[in-house]
């Protein structure tokens, strides 16, 4: 199965610690968070990633010759960037064939049991699936509307006036024709241009697991408290950091 990986963001909010050190090499009790989503890939037997890079490319270059072990990786170079949809339309035909495909946010942190997720995805058909989870803050994220079919019925980025707590955790399973929704805009992002036409098309599956949006200082610093390690992934008990939400 394949894996979008979008690693491309500059990391502002990490500042100084992203000046020299690209957003997905910053390291979580010591691993770089690249390198806990390689772990997490294999053990859910994801064999193909997809990585976007812009801000420091070359040193993730070298980091993922050295450390993909066993995974097939392709380098996706935006020397402008494209935004989380325009990723996934630039790269169309890498996943044309493909029955369901993953996107998932490289600055996230989680222990979501993905095997379950997929099965999720299946049981509803749909041509997506988002995982979704709780908010403290749902004015900085996009927020979803959830029928008693686990259908999403609305989909609002960053809503003044938001309706519910749940948002977008950073982790989507869609099939190929999601591709045909996006519009020809640079950037082009997923929240904004995308996931609003698939309401009433697409499943949320709530989280339960450990989540966390390393995003900021604050999220970083209670990522190196509470993050159980990634030889723990498939075995930990269930735990979810609630309290931010994500963005790249």
């Amino acid at each position: 199965m394949k894996a979008f990986l979008l690693a491309a963001g500059v990391g502002s909010r990490l500042r100084p610690l992203t000046d020299s050190t690209p957003k997905c090499l910053l390291p979580v009790q010591g691993t770089p968070m690249l390198q806990i989503w390689f772990t997490l890939c294999r053990e859910y037997g994801i064999d193909e990633v997809l990585i976007n890079l812009h801000a420091h490319a070359d040193v993730v270059r070298r980091f993922i010759e050295r450390h993909s072990d066993g995974l097939k990786v392709t380098v996706f170079e935006e020397t402008s960037l494209l935004g989380s949809a325009g990723t996934i339309l630039a790269n169309r035909d890498w996943i044309k064939r493909e029955t369901a495909f993953w996107i998932f946010y490289a600055d996230v942190l989680t222990s979501t049991n993905l095997d379950h997720m997929l099965a999720f995805h299946n049981r509803k058909d749909q041509l997506a699936t988002l995982g979704v989870y709780e908010v403290a803050d749902p004015t900085r994220c996009g927020i979803v509307q959830v029928d008693e079919c686990d259908i999403v019925r609305d989909f609002v980025e960053k809503p003044k006036a938001p309706v519910s707590r749940l948002a977008f955790s950073g982790l989507m399973l869609a099939k190929p024709a999601i591709v045909d929704l996006i519009p020809d805009l640079s950037p082009v992002d997923l929240g904004f241009h995308v996931l609003p036409k698939l309401v009433g098309r697409m499943a949320a599956y709530e989280v339960q697991e450990f989540l966390i949006d390393v995003g900021t200082m604050e999220t970083y610093q209670k990522a190196q408290e509470a993050w159980p390690g990634p030889s723990q992934v498939s075995v930990l008990r269930p735990m979810q950091e609630k309290s931010q939400p994500r963005k790249v």
